[in-house]
């Protein structure tokens, strides 16, 4: 896949496109981008979504802004993982926000991305003050020489699938939920930071991450995995002030439960996945209370892990 950044860069071609924001590249993005896909692969054409750096909402309504689901790299990466051809990240400025829905129809879609055909939510909106929806896309389409193809909104088990369904799991916690509306584990990826676990190149079993500011899921302790460069561990993670300790100060800290040795700097990646919530952050009267309670922790998660591993297809053991 070849990300583009720039209207500009973008060679002339026929192209089969969706347009979005793809916060947490959920179920439901995942259903529109792989019908793009395969229209494009029956027409000859080139497989393309367009989305925007930074959000929106970040440029039109900074104190209403959401945290994210899925920061770019990370977008990237999955978008990639759909089979696309291409991805142009147009960067979102006031310019582009004062284009009308015709404008962006005529000037954008079928002159510079040489759009044959137009996937979208029956949700979408875009042009001058969200003006523009499927409904005058498809008006536009029959004029400038593309189609639309408009999908209702996913439901899964009764729930909608969307971007802002999914922070309101995380944000109360719910991470087994998120994970199934997702189709994989809500992750979060970052530095090592300092902290109890770790200083500069040491081989320990807890990772504290530098900070991140896009969503994180409620404070509390979680059965989780952490990726540290190229390896995984099975580990348990806690998200939350630590208020035992005293002052309280914010982190991410993961426990590596079947850790070995592994050389970690500043520079090592370290993703972690948020598998179930084992319960809230407690402050306990005591590090040996707490010390207790970690040991519980660790002991569940790893029933977890036993009772996934036993109960995994053969094919995944």
């Amino acid at each position: 896949m070849i990300v583009y950044r720039t209207l500009e860069e973008v060679p002339a071609a026929p192209s089969v496109l969706t347009i979005g924001n793809f916060d947490g590249v959920h179920l439901g993005h995942q259903q529109v981008l792989r019908e793009v896909v395969k229209e494009a692969r029956s027409r000859g054409a080139r497989a393309m979504a367009v989305t925007f750096e930074p959000h929106p909402a970040r440029i039109l309504r900074p104190e209403r802004a959401p945290k994210l689901i899925t920061p770019l790299a990370i977008k990237i990466g999955l978008l990639q993982q759909l089979g696309l051809d291409a991805l142009l990240v147009l960067p979102f400025n006031r310019d582009l926000s004062l284009i009308t829905p015709q404008q962006f129809a005529s000037d954008v879609l079928a002159k510079r991305l040489e759009a044959k055909q137009v996937h979208e939510g029956e949700n979408f909106h875009f042009g001058h003050r969200a003006e523009g929806n499927t409904s005058r896309l498809s008006d536009f389409g029959k004029q400038y020489g593309f189609e639309v193809r408009a999908y209702p909104i996913l439901r899964l088990h009764g729930e909608e699938v969307s971007s802002s369904n999914i922070r309101r799991l995380l944000n109360e916690g719910q991470v087994t939920r998120a994970r199934q509306l997702l189709g994989r584990a809500f992750s979060i990826a970052a530095a090592p930071g300092r902290g109890r676990g770790i200083g500069h190149q040491f081989t320990v079993p807890t990772i504290n991450l530098t900070r991140y500011d896009e969503l994180i899921p409620a404070h509390g302790v979680y059965v989780t995995r952490t990726r540290v460069g190229q390896e995984t561990f099975d580990s348990v993670a806690n998200v939350g002030n630590r208020p035992t300790f005293g002052e309280e100060s914010f982190a991410v800290e993961s426990h590596l439960l079947n850790f070995h040795p592994v050389q970690v700097t500043a520079e090592t990646s370290v993703e972690i996945f948020f598998l179930k919530r084992l319960r809230p952050e407690i402050k306990w009267p005591d590090v040996d209370a707490l010390r207790a309670q970690i040991a519980k922790d660790v002991h569940r998660s790893r029933r977890f892990f036993h009772l996934e591993k036993l109960f995994a297809p053969d094919s995944q053991r």
